[in-house]
């Protein structure tokens, strides 16, 4: 596909939607908050799939969740999330949807510092109890990355709003005390991040998933002369990345039951500071990932 092709329908993507269904006609205000006793306690985390740059900064402003405090959120799937995400002023008498903000430090995270199983704790808050269906983050205009030792502005492509909006089905959180409840999410750096007439443009790509619930793969590379590696964890359904550490050490988390495949490419720079492959690219076949299993792939030795 060529860029242009693909920056315009990633674009078209992050735009709202103008209208909602029907069953999402009786909706609450943001004003409604919950009392104390029926509050829930939720953790939220952030980690990275990294790309192939020096820094990725994000300049996050906020954190909201939209809570369905309904009976049943099943009557709501057919909602528009999209357009409740835009937060639309709501009816007055509405009782089921909550807005609650989370108790976020606003400023630039570096993305790429949260690879390998490094989490950031976003926020841990008190709000309105029920089934989360969107988390919303609200960003600055400050992002930017550094690629080569160069700063580059990160851009929001024109006619796409200045938020991310993560959809839930409402049972991802994990409970792992007394009305206590968290969740993670995987920020996918290499699909998140655009090309495109001479800039770089944020389509955000975020995916919500429980350590405890998903599988691992971890191992090392080697020689440290061939770093930077880029590590791609592939199956028929699913692709995750990894940047090893100064040690060659990778790890790629939330991966989905199935069979996988490693691959370890390498590029390294010459004098010139050209990039030159002077390794030779190395797979490895046959990766069961089965019932949140962490597996060892063991320590790769590339060669010329």
């Amino acid at each position: 596909m060529k860029s242009k092709q693909l920056f315009f329908s990633v674009a078209a993507m992050a735009v709202t939607a103008s209208v909602l269904f029907v069953a999402c006609s009786k909706s609450t205000s943001a004003d409604a908050v919950a009392p104390t006793a029926t509050q829930q306690s939720v953790s939220l985390y952030m980690t990275d799939g990294p790309g192939i740059f020096n820094n990725v900064y994000l300049d996050i402003k906020s954190v909201e969740v939209l809570v369905d405090t309904s009976k049943n959120t099943r009557d709501h799937d057919r909602c528009n999330w999209d357009t409740l995400g835009n937060k639309p002023p709501l009816p007055k008498d509405s009782t089921f949807f909550v807005w609650s903000n989370l108790n976020v430090t606003a400023g630039l995270y570096d993305l790429l510092q949260l690879r390998n199983g490094v989490d950031t704790l976003l926020s841990t808050a008190n709000i309105a109890k029920g089934a989360i269906r969107l988390i919303r983050i609200n960003l600055g205009t400050a992002s930017y990355i550094i690629k080569d030792s160069v700063k580059y502005t990160l851009n929001i492509p024109t006619n796409a709003p200045s938020y991310i909006i993560v959809k839930l089905g409402g049972g991802e959180w994990e409970a792992f005390g007394s009305n206590r409840y968290r969740l993670w999410l995987d920020f996918d750096v290499a699909r998140s991040i655009i090309f495109y007439n001479n800039a770089y443009y944020l389509a955000p790509f975020l995916r919500p998933f429980l350590p405890s619930q998903t599988g691992a793969v971890y191992g090392s590379v080697a020689p440290k002369d061939a770093f930077p590696e880029l590590i791609k964890v592939f199956s028929s359904t699913d692709t995750s990345m990894a940047l090893p550490n100064r040690d060659g050490v990778f790890l790629v988390r939330g991966l989905k039951d199935g069979t996988y495949s490693v691959w370890v490419h390498s590029l390294r720079a010459d004098s010139a500071g050209v990039a030159i492959q002077a390794y030779k690219d190395t797979t490895i076949s046959n990766v069961v990932v089965k019932n949140a299993n962490t597996v060892f792939v063991g320590n790769i030795t590339l060669h010329k």
